[in-house]
């Protein structure tokens, strides 16, 4: 980075912090600190939705999984795409709940101040792990741009950016409350815009310039040579032959779970609708920010492409491939010295700072409305409870922090963070249709969701470690090699050299140092697999491995001899070797005794009792056959308890219900008096029942929630239609 780039990112924040202290001064009470008084109209609420729900991970997560696995990568984000016209309903329970927080709603609807604390702690711990994943992707991201790995007393670059990026959250953040969230959230918002399309045509044009001998120089001539320098299977949107992590199966099971997750979600009763002034700028905010995401996502894609085009020998990514972004920034922006670099940076920080702010913002309001409010001090001022939001803020910050120094997988942190809104997705859900759900029934679903998906699997190894070596739960997939041939093409050879670069330079760093071996083989492990030997227009064997994972255990197997002592990595033999349709395909099966390592799969037992035999998926079938129990079972358990246990009280429901079935009126004291009414004859509310007389609370949808759920999933298929054709500009 040049002088000019640090003048702009040092801009950046100071337009950040003026706007905090701006915002501040129009904080008088919770609502106004926690809600911004729920007076956003439709251009706040789009790019609140927007900001929120676009992190600085998501740049760096799809640039790392389309260089590994070509465009089929681009679910690694894109899963929420059919998430998105479900958004349509849900923005108006959001408004219609008229809570600060989500918290607030489980204390009301299960009538129990204890389930709000409860649902504190999930949001506290989400947040860590969610947040998590955005600072470490910023620091993977500026370690090619700032140019150096090492910041204060010699310490990894992470140990000083992260810090640093948080305080200015909080600063902001804690000044001025959800306005100042919001405000900066518009800023940032455009910023994400650019980081999602400024690589693009200045990388076509570099292409044109590195690579083109004849012909003219511009965006369509770009295409063509990112065509000409990478392998025709790399632009499969679902999984091509040379690569793909994520299958069909795998991508639909991440959207349903996407989808019953993220309801809950704590961030979502304030940019999924709670905030908006009325129901319209509700829907319409949270739809149209979600798929103004939607199309950044497509151009995160594209620019991933460019860059495997463009940047396939760097031994940089060839070592780690989630450095793709900033090494793509580094090499296309930096010869301008124009400040791009900086902006780019900023325009990443603006992405994990849009979501950093909103995200401390609401868990402040849940401590203070279901923790200190509930049981400390329940007759505070309106400025203490400000003050408390304003100081338990910090905790997600330093919170997310801490887990982002100890543990740097960004997407294990992201697969942890989708995974815990299922203890609370299935009561949130049936409590919004089913009145016989209860708190009783609530507590059993929670604890019985912990106890199996998330604290078992941990617990039972640690109590029974005989467990690790039982030959029953020594499954590893069968190994698969499907190899087949096709002509090198310029991005393989560059690859190719790429990698024998790095293993260069990572057995020169290394060598001779015995105090620390780990780092060698977790920089090995990084590099992966040598690629193919390729030459240019020679035929090469691509060879693509699937299997050769453990079951049961999700930290691996390691071989071991007859005593017990570990030996290492498993060894395969070969079991079967067909030629299919062109392909061979090489199946291998372990060999020998294995222990387990990491936690047990113990919803995997269920596939064992009814005789699906696992021995021959995939890693990524492996991944999609844990989600059905996960989904499912919290469902059934809360159904099942909640006919064997009683009803909430059923004045206190009827209140609910008719709350939920009343539309919001702009004017506070209109609505007021709507609500009044309503309460005192809730049966005038349940004229659109679907099912009268039953606890089945569904309504009949009206005209606008039909048009918007349809216009919405027609948008869907546009985008798919839209990358697809972005991706095939060039093609011959």
């Amino acid at each position: 980075m040049q002088t000019i780039d640090y003048v702009v990112l040092f801009g950046y924040f100071a337009i950040m912090i003026a706007i905090g202290i701006w915002a501040m001064r129009r904080v008088n009470n919770q609502e106004d600190y926690f809600m911004g008084g729920r007076g956003f109209g439709k251009v706040m609420q789009t790019f609140a939705a927007f900001g929120a729900g676009t992190g600085a991970h998501e740049p760096v997560q799809v640039g790392r999984t389309v260089w590994t696995s070509g465009l089929s990568g681009v679910w690694s984000a894109l899963m929420w795409l059919f998430v998105t016209p479900v958004y349509w309903i849900t923005a108006v329970w959001y408004r219609r709940m008229r809570h600060l927080t989500l918290g607030d709603w489980f204390v009301e609807r299960y009538q129990s101040r204890a389930m709000g604390v409860a649902y504190t702690f999930f949001a506290i711990v989400f947040y860590m792990f969610y947040l998590s994943t955005m600072f470490s992707a910023i620091a993977k991201f500026a370690v090619p741009l700032l140019g150096f790995e090492t910041g204060l007393f010699g310490y990894e670059i992470r140990f000083t950016l992260i810090p640093l990026i948080a305080g200015i959250v909080i600063i902001y953040g804690v000044l001025g409350g959800l306005t100042a969230a919001y405000w900066t959230d518009l800023v940032q918002g455009i910023f994400i815009v650019v980081l999602s399309v400024l690589l693009i045509p200045y990388g076509l044009w570099l292409l044109c310039s590195e690579f083109a001998v004849d012909g003219p120089q511009n965006m369509m001539r770009g295409f063509e040579i990112m065509h000409q320098r990478i392998s025709g299977d790399y632009f499969s949107l679902f999984a091509g032959p040379s690569s793909g992590e994520f299958p069909i199966q795998y991508i639909v099971s991440l959207s349903l779970l996407g989808m019953v997750g993220i309801v809950v979600q704590p961030h979502f009763i304030a940019t999924g609708g709670g905030s908006a002034k009325s129901e319209d700028e509700a829907r319409i905010g949270l739809v149209v920010g979600n798929f103004l995401k939607r199309l950044c996502t497509v151009g995160w894609a594209i620019t991933a492409l460019i860059a495997v085009a463009l940047l396939s020998g760097s031994p940089e990514i060839a070592s780690d491939p989630d450095q793709v972004w900033g090494v793509a920034a580094r090499e296309i922006l930096g010869p301008m010295n124009l400040g791009l670099v900086g902006l780019m940076l900023a325009c990443l920080l603006a992405a994990m700072m849009s979501s950093a702010d909103t995200y401390m913002i609401v868990t402040s309001a849940l401590v203070v409305r279901n923790v200190y409010a509930a049981y400390i001090n329940p007759n505070a001022e309106e400025k203490r409870y400000v003050l408390v939001g304003r100081l338990t803020g910090l905790l997600i910050i330093l919170g997310a922090v801490v887990v982002s120094l100890t543990y740097s997988d960004v997407f294990g942190q992201f697969k942890m963070a989708m995974e815990l809104p299922i203890l609370f997705a299935a009561p949130f859900w049936v409590g919004m249709y089913w009145r016989r759900a209860n708190r009783r029934a609530v507590w059993g679903t929670i604890f019985a969701s912990l106890l199996l998906f998330f604290v078992l699997p941990v617990i039972i190894p640690a109590l029974f470690p005989s467990l690790r070596q039982n030959s029953k739960f020594a499954g590893v997939t069968d190994r698969i090699t499907k190899t087949f041939v096709r002509p090198a093409s310029e991005s393989d050879v560059s690859r190719y050299q790429a990698w024998l670069d790095a293993e260069q330079e990572i057995d020169e760093k290394y060598s001779g140092d015995q105090a620390e071996p780990s780092k060698y083989e977790a920089a090995r492990k990084m590099l992966g697999a040598a690629p193919p030997k390729a030459l240019l227009g020679e035929p090469i064997e691509i060879s693509v491995i699937s299997g050769g994972v453990p079951v049961y255990w999700r930290g691996g197997v390691d071989s071991i001899d007859s005593f017990g002592e570990r030996m290492g990595a498993v060894e395969f033999t070969l079991g079967s070797e067909d030629l299919v349709d062109g392909v061979m395909v090489r199946v291998e099966k372990a060999t020998g005794s294995v222990i387990g390592n990491g936690a047990f799969n113990l919803d995997f037992l269920i596939y064992s009792l009814v005789g699906i035999d696992l021995s021959r998926v995939s890693k990524a079938t492996l991944e999609t056959l844990r989600l059905p129990l996960r989904l499912l079972a919290p469902f059934l358990i809360l159904v099942g308890l909640s006919y064997l246990t009683r009803k909430e009280d059923e004045e206190v429901l009827d209140r609910y219900y008719a709350k939920m079935n009343t539309p919001v009126d702009p004017n506070p004291e209109l609505d007021k008096r709507k609500l009044e009414s309503a309460y005192a004859n809730p049966k005038s509310t349940t004229l659109r029942k679907i099912f009268p007389n039953t606890d089945l609370e569904f309504t009949r949808p009206t005209t606008m929630d039909l048009v918007g759920f349809f216009i919405s999933c027609v948008v869907c298929v546009l985008v798919i239609g839209f990358l697809t054709l972005l991706a095939s500009l060039g093609a011959t």
